[in-house]
């Protein structure tokens, strides 16, 4: 998101919902680049790459380190003070920006949003779940025991993969932002009792979801087929990613992921308010 873009206000759903479609593209494009390699199975594990990264003090697997380093560069260049970017590498171990801190709007509750990451989820599921199945095409034509040797090319693919699921999972903070500020009388009563499924109910639009994976489904097909020089859809069997992976991701990945977001921000949305300013929330009132 842009939030130094004046005259719009990051919180309204509109605008929430457009950087979602956005992201929607981002990551079907993200899921068809890593798809083009092998599932390099040897990237994901401590042992794989034991004797370059060992000897040089890291006990992670390759894909640990490519992603460290990589924020680490980022973090420089102040990727991580952006109110919409979490990193996978604790910020405790990346280094301080070189460039002066931006002056973002306040728009998360600070309480609520700072203990937010579930880069560990998304990671887990990611390499479990969504390799495996998005490289099975490439991996099934090479014949080469899952491996093709394109290390740098697959984990740099795996990166953009992940960072651009973990922002889409964790714009569900605003989400819930949102829509208790639109109406945080509705909340108060299920955040004080500790009601999740009351919560879920009150963010989750059933509707909305349904639509969203139709158009996944749609643009999953248009962008993984592309089209032949006279601008004809290319045959089914030669998609650059399964249509149906892809929505499965969506189905039982992110979209579950953000819910539990959205749900754990809401819980805490309440920390470190007055009884008296709860209880002008609850009777439908704002507190500055």
């Amino acid at each position: 998101m842009n939030f130094m873009e004046g005259g719009t206000n990051p919180l309204e759903l509109d605008n929430i919902r457009r950087t979602l479609v956005r992201l929607e593209d981002t990551i079907i494009f993200s899921l068809i680049e890593r798809a083009q390699f092998a599932y390099n199975p040897k990237m994901y594990t401590p042992e794989g790459f034991a004797d370059v990264l060992h000897d040089a003090g890291f006990a992670g697997s390759w894909l640990d380190w490519l992603l460290r380093e990589t924020e680490m560069s980022h973090a420089k260049i102040r990727r991580y003070d952006s109110p919409d970017e979490h990193p996978f590498t604790p910020k405790d171990q990346l280094p301080q920006p070189i460039l002066p801190p931006m002056n973002y709007p306040p728009l998360l509750y600070g309480p609520s949003a700072d203990p937010v990451n579930v880069n560990p989820q998304i990671m887990d599921f990611y390499i479990k779940q969504v390799v495996p199945t998005i490289t099975k095409t490439v991996t099934d034509k090479l014949g080469k025991a899952n491996d093709d040797g394109n290390y740098g090319s697959a984990s740099t693919r795996d990166i953009e993969c992940l960072q651009a699921i973990s922002r889409r999972i964790h714009c569900g903070m605003f989400v819930s932002e949102s829509k208790f500020l639109s109406c945080p009388a509705d909340f108060v009563p299920h955040i004080l009792s500790r009601n999740t499924a009351a919560l879920e109910g009150l963010i989750t639009k059933p509707a909305v979801e349904a639509a969203l994976l139709v158009r996944l489904e749609k643009k999953a097909r248009w962008y993984g087929h592309g089209a032949e020089s006279d601008g004809k859809e290319t045959a089914e069997d030669e998609s650059k990613v399964r249509v149906e992976e892809v929505v499965r991701v969506y189905r039982e990945n992110i979209i579950p992921l953000t819910k539990d977001v959205e749900v754990d921000y809401l819980l805490r949305r309440l920390d470190g308010l007055s009884e008296e300013e709860v209880r002008r929330l609850a009777n439908g009132g704002k507190v500055q």
